[in-house]
């Protein structure tokens, strides 16, 4: 019997050819971002078998309006970190803004940093066509790809927060796009906010998986930002996220209740103080 990628006890690390064998026998799997030790480490403990640090860091974690902002030098300290809290899951780290934009030697350089200083066992890069050479010398020099269409974050300002690949002719294009990152040698491909039938008739099309956020039910697998799937994240989540935890709830009443406890002079109390 086949090991499952979810939950399944392994003594090694996920590899991207777990993930092609999965497709094969239509497993569906998760995925999660994490952008440090400690919330990685639990995520891998729960079976999580591929963890994303995602340039979303910046939103969530680093308190910039958009993933825009992120550097190598970010991406690269806390890849590291999520490394060190793992085990068995998969990690993939986000090629930030800029980082291969230049071309295909500044790409490979970025990704070379990620693997070489980081750990990382794959990275993503945004972009189909456009981004075909890149895929494609870093696949060939050894490093997985994964890909990412439809709504890319790192050009929110060229095309806003909106749903991608609708009508005739947007929809021809995601699937260019997304027959160009396969074919350039990416394991898997992140399709976001796509219009389910669309994402579900390019999953059909491409022998490598897809990873959906706000992209249907077809999809080989699904991500979400960690923030927002525990709600810790503020204010209105996008359509797409459900929310399996309170987080932000929890952590302010337990910050409540200790400030109660300082304040009154109960805490620290006899049994967290040394003679």
């Amino acid at each position: 019997m086949p090991q499952t990628l979810y939950g399944g006890t392994r003594n090694r690390r996920v590899t991207v050819r777990d993930l092609a064998l999965a497709k094969e026998r239509g497993e569906k799997w998760p995925m999660l971002t994490a952008y440090d030790a400690m919330t990685a480490s639990v995520f891998d403990e729960a079976g999580i078998p591929v963890i994303l640090v995602g340039d979303s860091m910046g939103n969530c974690h680093l308190g910039y309006e958009t993933t825009v902002p992120v550097t190598m030098d970010e991406m690269t300290m806390l890849t590291a970190a999520v490394v060190r809290g793992t085990s068995r899951g998969l990690i993939v780290a986000d090629l930030p803004f800029g980082s291969y934009q230049e071309g295909e030697v500044q790409a490979l350089r970025s990704a070379t940093r990620l693997v070489k200083e980081a750990g990382a066992q794959a990275v993503k890069i945004e972009g189909g066509e456009r981004s075909a050479d890149r895929i494609g010398l870093l696949a060939r020099s050894g490093i997985p790809v994964m890909a990412h269409v439809g709504l890319t974050p790192q050009s929110v300002h060229a095309m806003g927060y909106r749903v991608q690949g609708r009508g005739e002719e947007a929809a021809a294009q995601l699937m260019r796009d997304a027959k160009a990152a396969q074919d350039a040698g990416a394991f898997a491909l992140v399709l976001e906010m796509v219009p389910a039938p669309v994402a579900a008739e390019v999953t059909r099309a491409l022998q490598i998986p897809t990873v959906g956020i706000g992209a249907g039910s077809e999809c080989d697998a699904q991500v979400l930002v960690w923030t927002d799937m525990a709600g810790l994240t503020p204010g209105k989540l996008p359509r797409f996220v459900k929310q399996y935890a309170a987080l932000r709830s929890v952590l302010g009443d337990a910050a409540r209740a200790f400030a109660e406890d300082v304040t009154t002079g109960t805490f620290p109390a006899a049994e967290h103080s040394y003679e």
